[in-house]
């Protein structure tokens, strides 16, 4: 997806994305942070978001922007929750209640936790499943 033809004027976006960001990530296991910021300021400069350069940003809006208005992919899920209309969505950000003393659980628990307390199924099986682990505001982050 970040080799896929896009408009010229989010070319550097991509770029920035695919040889600064994704590449070392699987190189290296992190990203520098200059690349993170000079992906905020490419995304501030064409107009997505005056705040994206100094403001803390969720990681869903990062990605429903990127994968959405710079890439123009589909939601990558779909989910069901009870007998209500199914949704799509780019990731899936795992939901639970703040246990202080919780063992550390593997992933797989927290997902499946997280889909049986919310009632949820997948519509169909999804060809890349982009999880958001639990967040609790600004103090407590699991």
């Amino acid at each position: 997806m970040l080799y896929k033809p896009s408009l010229p004027a989010d070319g550097r976006i991509q770029e920035i994305l695919r040889d600064k960001i994704v590449n070392p990530l699987r190189q290296n296991g992190f990203v520098a942070a200059k690349s993170m910021m000079d992906l905020r300021y490419q995304l501030t400069e064409k107009g997505q978001s005056s705040s994206f350069a100094t403001s803390e940003k969720d990681p869903e809006e990062f990605l429903n922007l990127i994968m959405h208005r710079i890439l123009g992919l589909e939601p990558l899920l779909k989910l069901q929750s009870g007998r209500l209309k199914e949704q799509e969505c780019y990731c899936y950000q795992i939901f639970m209640d703040k246990q202080e003393s919780l063992v550390v659980p593997n992933v797989q628990q927290l997902v499946e936790h997280s889909f049986l307390t919310s009632d949820l199924k997948l519509v169909e099986i999804p060809s890349c499943f982009i999880l958001q682990m639990p967040r609790f505001g600004k103090e407590y982050k699991m």
